[in-house]
């Protein structure tokens, strides 16, 4: 079993593959002063991206965790209809 490390510099790797799964962690909005919306759907394009990279897709992935600063917004931040 060999462990693949992508976009890796000298503090961490953007991606590490296992035993064909894909890992990545820490991605946050692109601005996070706008709407939850808007941070959720920029957070959203860069997964999609470091997926891509990993040969992967949305359809593939196992487990995601989103947390929130306030959860009064967690109706307008929810991302079942985008998966």
């Amino acid at each position: 079993m060999t462990i693949e490390r992508i976009s890796t510099n000298s503090r961490m790797s953007k991606i590490v593959k296992h035993n064909g799964t894909a890992y990545f962690c820490g991605q946050v909005a692109k601005d996070r002063n706008a709407d939850i919306h808007t941070q959720v759907t920029g957070m959203l394009e860069k997964v999609d991206e470091l997926l891509e990279t990993a040969g992967s897709s949305r359809d593939r992935i196992l487990s995601a965790t989103i947390y929130l600063a306030d959860m009064a917004e967690i109706g307008r931040a929810s991302c079942r209809e985008r998966v």
